[in-house]
């Protein structure tokens, strides 16, 4: 569902009879009305999605903004900084993928063009070139006559055809005719046509487990070497993920993945990733590095913390720190060394992201940190190596580089685990989309002659999947075969299940109740409802809320600010020290007025973080429109939750859309002299044998009904009645049988009983 304003909201009639097209068209008004609302990019526009690693706050969002922005052709770029991505829309024929890449890296950032895949919108669309060979050819009429035909046919842009080389090129439209099509329609001018390759280009990413040493990685080199339609790959043999680019026109997914499992005879096996799974998995790996960064500062911060606080407290430790050794103290050398390995190996980060910032032009947290930190240090240093050359030995302030890396790594720590679960929501969508599939292969006459389990991401379109009670349909499509309800409360948000037959859509993620069924994949990949608001969610989550561009406005004057208080801060409790302004117990022993007011500018550098004012909105947009995805409620953005504040009215389009997500009985009657507690317990004892949704609910309020027992406490109004199925209460059922649409029979006690729920308009949801 989604706040409308006035003049979205439309009066719709409707229908008397229902046909089921209608019906399925209600089932995905939502969706598209949704999609008939969503920026559309200018025609020869492309729209890719680039993963940006690197950013740690506003100032450098904006950064990577500028330098996109900074490319000639780039007509609008989104970076989103809990997401780590960035959404370019350009020109193709003036930048290019690499060049996008490219300028982000030289940004001083990380980038990675993302494939498309399942959790991405629909693919822009565009002509390809392909490449025939075509046999038969004697003399130039015979190339004017294919050029002719091929020019001719519905959706082909541009036709040449060589005769010295026996080849042509063909520009069309993949979305209006295939490769197969402009073959055939060689063929029958009587000539001979195969396909070689196109310029098309898709990326895959897999996962091979079976590559135990330096020779099979060779071997699963030498296999993926003469596919056909492959044209380049990678394959990482530590973590053992292959990635695969490969023409789409020469080589399916699935042809790609058997043809690897085949041709090593079963030694590799070999699993499609899911491109947001391996995001996730990047995610993890950040927090596990950020985790391991912020306990090694603490493993080396804690014993300076105990030599500069506890161990002058403790005579015999103190007298070892005391020891001279060299030029210095035993305890200067220990806290310059631990000091130093926190300054710069663990607190590297830091100078590298606060460096690629100030090359940019721009300031950030990083920089913050680098400058308070560096200035404790060094100071340190050059303190002790003062005291060296003239005997005078002021207070160093080791421990108070070593403590602060410590708290910021702690709080990046904390912040990590706050953008990763902002992304659950997405997550959770992915998750309802099944891992595999019940393929069901067929002969030419269309008989079964085998079932076997693939990779949901490798469905294509005509499949004929199978699709067992109790699992998830794998993909959009149509019933062949089979007749079952399907719970569909994941897409239209009703609880009552949808009988499906012969020609009935179906909707990938839903959940079909009983009964087997074959589907025919109609929509897989981007173009299924599930992907599609997912791609939905994904949108909204990268908008920037008109707030947002005042915050990062502010973010990105916050630091030169902030070191402008701190220079201030300084050069105030400095002048005042000097002029006497505060007595001189206030100093530290053996302390200077320069070291007093170097200690107040440090604290107004670290203690200031604009990180907050970059992530507070961007949190609250992916927090709010996850949350909403996971109640059914899609949400276009920040725009729209900024306005959600001025809503006063909120109509719902008919009755019966909130529910509780089941089934309840409000009201039994009996037109016969039969007792009521008989008839109840004959209705559920016959119900009790149904897995129908509706069967739970009669049978749930015949067990209240004799014990008493609140219903509504159970929440999924299902374990009471398994539970009270074996009580006692209930009588014995033979014969029991499911009529689909009309209701159940069976025999209790030799007598037959029929249920139906012709008046069902009497069960409330």
């Amino acid at each position: 569902m989604m706040a409308l304003s006035n003049r979205d909201l439309q009066l719709t009639e409707l229908n008397g009879g229902g046909s089921s097209d209608g019906d399925d068209r209600e089932d995905e008004w939502l969706l598209n009305n949704y999609d008939g609302k969503k920026e559309r990019i200018g025609d020869g526009m492309r729209r890719i999605q680039v993963g940006v690693t690197g950013m740690t706050c506003a100032a450098c969002s904006n950064s990577v903004e500028g330098a996109l922005m900074g490319l000639k052709g780039v007509a609008k770029a989104s970076v989103a900084l809990l997401q780590n991505k960035a959404d370019v829309v350009f020109d193709p024929d003036l930048v290019k993928d690499e060049d996008i890449k490219n300028a982000i890296e030289d940004a001083g950032f990380e980038a990675e063009i993302l494939a498309e895949s399942s959790t991405s919108g629909p693919k822009p669309q565009g002509t390809i070139v392909g490449q025939y060979t075509i046999g038969g050819m004697t003399c130039a009429a015979c190339v004017n006559s294919v050029e002719g035909i091929l020019r001719g046919l519905p959706g082909v842009k541009r036709a040449v055809v060589a005769l010295a080389t026996s080849l042509g090129e063909v520009e069309y439209d993949p979305t209006v005719i295939s490769k197969d099509d402009i073959a055939n329609a060689i063929e029958d001018a009587g000539f001979e046509a195969s396909f070689v390759q196109s310029s098309g280009q898709d990326k895959i990413l897999l996962q091979v487990t079976g590559v135990l040493c330096e020779l099979d990685a060779h071997f699963l080199e030498g296999i993926l070497s003469n596919f056909k339609g492959v044209r380049q790959f990678r394959f990482d043999k530590i973590s053992g993920e292959l990635e695969v680019l490969f023409d789409p026109e020469a080589l399916s997914s699935r042809s790609l993945v058997d043809g690897i499992a085949g041709r090593s005879n079963g030694k590799f096996q070999i699993r499609v990733m899911n491109p947001f799974a391996r995001m996730t998995s990047r995610d993890s790996e950040e927090t596990s590095n950020m985790f391991r960064l912020f306990i090694s500062s603490l493993f080396l911060s804690i014993p300076v913390f105990f030599i500069r606080v506890i161990c002058p407290h403790i005579p015999l430790v103190y007298a070892l720190l005391l020891w001279r050794c060299g030029p210095f103290l035993m305890g200067d050398w220990l806290n310059w060394a631990l000091v130093s390995v926190v300054q710069f190996v663990i607190g590297k980060r830091f100078y590298t992201a606060a460096g690629r910032a100030l090359r940019n032009g721009s300031t950030n947290m990083d920089v913050l940190v680098a400058l308070g930190t560096s200035a404790a240090y060094f100071y340190s240093v050059g303190a002790l190596l003062y005291g060296v050359v003239t005997g005078f030995w002021s207070p160093t302030y080791f421990e108070t580089s070593a403590m602060l890396i410590t708290f910021v790594l702690f709080g990046k720590y904390l912040e990590i685990l706050a953008k990763g679960k902002t992304s659950d929501a997405i997550k959770k969508l992915v998750e309802l989309a099944p891992a595999t599939a019940l393929l069901v292969v067929k002969d030419k006459v269309g008989k079964c002659i085998e079932e076997r389990e693939i990779d949901a991401l490798l469905i294509q379109s005509g499949d004929t999947l199978k699709v067992l009670p109790g699992t998830k349909l794998p993909a959009d499509g149509i019933v062949v075969w089979g007749t079952s309800y399907v719970n569909e409360s994941m897409v239209t948000g009703e609880a009552v299940p949808v009988l499906k037959e012969i020609n009935s859509p179906v909707i990938g993620g839903t959940i079909n109740l009983h009964g087997v069924l074959h589907i025919q994949a109609t929509k897989v990949g981007s173009d299924a409802v599930l992907s599609q608001i997912i791609s939905l969610v994904e949108t909204a989550q990268m908008s920037k809320a008109p707030i947002q561009k005042f915050a990062d406005f502010v973010a990105s004057i916050f630091v030169p600010i902030v070191v402008t208080l701190a220079l201030f801060t300084w050069l105030c409790w400095y002048v005042a020290g000097v002029l006497g302004a505060y007595p001189e117990q206030w100093l530290p022993e053996n302390g200077t007025h320069f070291v007093f007011a170097l200690m107040f500018s440090i604290s107004v550098v670290v203690i200031a973080c604009p990180c907050a004012l970059g992530l507070a909105t961007p949190t609250a947009v992916m927090v709010a429109t996850g949350v909403g995805a996971n109640n059914g409620v899609l949400i276009k953005g920040g725009d729209a939750l900024e306005r959600a504040q001025k809503i006063k009215y909120v109509i719902f389009d008919k009755t019966g859309t909130l529910t509780q997500g089941r089934a309840t009985v409000t009201t039994a009657k009996v037109f016969t002299k039969m007792d009521r507690g008989e008839f109840l317990t004959l209705v559920a004892s016959a119900e009790a044998s149904s897995e129908h949704p509706l069967a739970k609910a009669v049978v749930e309020y015949a067990r209240h009904f004799h014990f008493f027992d609140d219903p509504s406490l159970n929440p999924d109004g299902q374990s009471h009645s398994k539970e009270s199925t074996g009580s006692g209460w209930l009588l014995d059922v033979s014969d029991f049988s499911a009529l689909p649409g009309r209701g159940i029979q069976c025999f209790i006690s030799g007598k037959q009983v029929l249920v139906s729920f012709r008046f069902h308009r009497t069960i409330s949801f």
